[in-house]
């Protein structure tokens, strides 16, 4: 009996198109960027126009729940496929741009925290169909975004929420790479510890809501919230250096370890991010509280983007972004240029390490957007040529063999 072949895939299953407002939401996500690193770049003293105040002040929250809370929602709103998942980005992204426009009577925030709630339902309506660890821990991380967004229209000093900021993102990449991990078998033993892990850190962010205001100087009490919160990210940090695919992939080769050697120096900088919230405390300025943003949300969010990007770029635009060991570049200026603010300049005083480390951060951060946006131009040019080819009438084997094809 002759084998039955079945058909590929790509025939039996539809292609499920992309919704147009993509470009718009990436768009607004590139908008909130630029203003918040010009923002940064005033807050380190350099001599450039400040924008409104409302950007001003809010800064942290913008960069935290406008630019990446509407790319993470989009990706998510992508994966599940459904028009109202789009409301999620869409809320984020209008909130951040009201932000950036100082616009009154709290409509970004409130903006904001409705597309975190909506955010909330695409989880919930993924766990109902695939209930897993790493789904409700991804649905935590999407818990923290409103409750941070709440706090912040309440008029909380970020100073006091800034732990449910770090929630969000860290408990939504950590619930991301539990996932992964899933793929090698990861053994009951390894998921009781990360949900010690977690619960650990959890703890410390529901008991940060009853502390009172973060101490403005040093010799104070300072909340012991915090310290589980740091012992928490420690915990996390040193589960994915032991069980994250990444030991595995950074003996691999060009994408591959590139990603690896990201994800790992990112790890790096959530175990400093922790020692220092457990050894510091929470602090509302100066620079220890410098040196505790910068760590977790340059050091280990910007790692886990560079890492990603090749894989979640595809996945939302539809469009290939090539690796290029050039990549390394901006990596590489991330986490020395990270080094020389923390340890030059919030830990040894100096100002210019720390306006020069500063500037350097976010030169690496354009510096790889500029990097992606020529791969995946030149990708799409040279994608262009090989289309038109394959959409030419094949020529058949009398006409070829009459015309001298050289293939016959």
């Amino acid at each position: 009996m002759a084998a039955v072949t079945r058909p590929p895939i790509a025939l039996t299953t539809p292609r499920r198109r992309r919704a147009r407002w993509v470009p718009p939401l990436l768009a607004a996500a590139v908008i909130m960027l630029f203003a918040g690193l010009w923002e940064g770049l005033v807050y380190l003293g350099l001599p450039l126009p400040a924008g409104g105040t409302t950007l001003h002040e809010d800064h942290g929250e913008l960069m935290v729940l406008g630019f990446l809370g509407t790319l993470i929602a989009l990706e998510r709103a992508v994966a599940l496929g459904e028009a109202w998942g789009y409301l999620a980005p869409a809320a984020a992204g209008a909130g951040g741009l009201a932000v950036v426009a100082g616009a009154p009577g709290g409509a970004g925030e409130a903006l904001i925290g409705g597309g975190g709630l909506v955010l909330v339902g695409i989880f919930v309506a993924v766990h109902r169909i695939q209930p897993s660890l790493p789904n409700g821990v991804l649905a935590a991380g999407a818990v923290c975004w409103v409750v941070a967004a709440g706090l912040w229209l309440a008029g909380w000093d970020i100073s006091r929420f800034v732990p449910w900021l770090a929630g969000f993102l860290v408990l939504t990449i950590t619930g991301e790479r539990l996932e992964l991990s899933r793929l090698t078998g990861t053994s009951r033993r390894a998921r009781l510890l990360f949900a010690a892990a977690a619960v650990l850190f959890a703890a410390g962010l529901l008991a940060s809501l009853a502390a009172g205001p973060a101490p403005a100087g040093h010799g104070e009490p300072v909340p012991a919230s915090i310290r589980i919160t740091g012992a928490g990210l420690i915990a996390l940090a040193a589960w994915l250096a032991r069980y994250d695919i990444a030991r595995r992939t950074i003996r691999g080769h060009g994408v591959t370890r590139y990603m690896a050697a990201a994800l790992l120096t990112g790890y790096v900088w959530l175990a400093v991010a922790g020692g220092l919230w457990a050894g510091l405390g929470q602090l509302a300025a100066g620079p220890g509280y410098d040196a505790e943003l910068h760590a977790i949300f340059l050091g280990f969010v910007m790692s886990m983007i560079f890492a990603h990007a090749p894989v979640i770029f595809p996945s939302v635009t539809g469009r290939p972004l090539p690796f290029h060991r050039m990549l390394y570049v901006p990596l590489v200026l991330l986490h020395v240029s990270l080094v020389l603010r923390l340890a030059g300049g919030d830990w040894a005083g100096n100002a210019d390490a720390w306006q020069w480390g500063g500037s350097l951060n976010e030169v690496a951060v354009l510096l790889f957007l500029i990097m992606a946006a020529v791969l995946v131009a030149r990708a799409r040019r040279a994608r262009g040529p090989a289309q038109r080819q394959a959409r030419r009438p094949a020529v058949s084997g009398r006409t070829a063999r009459s015309s001298g094809g050289g293939a016959w």
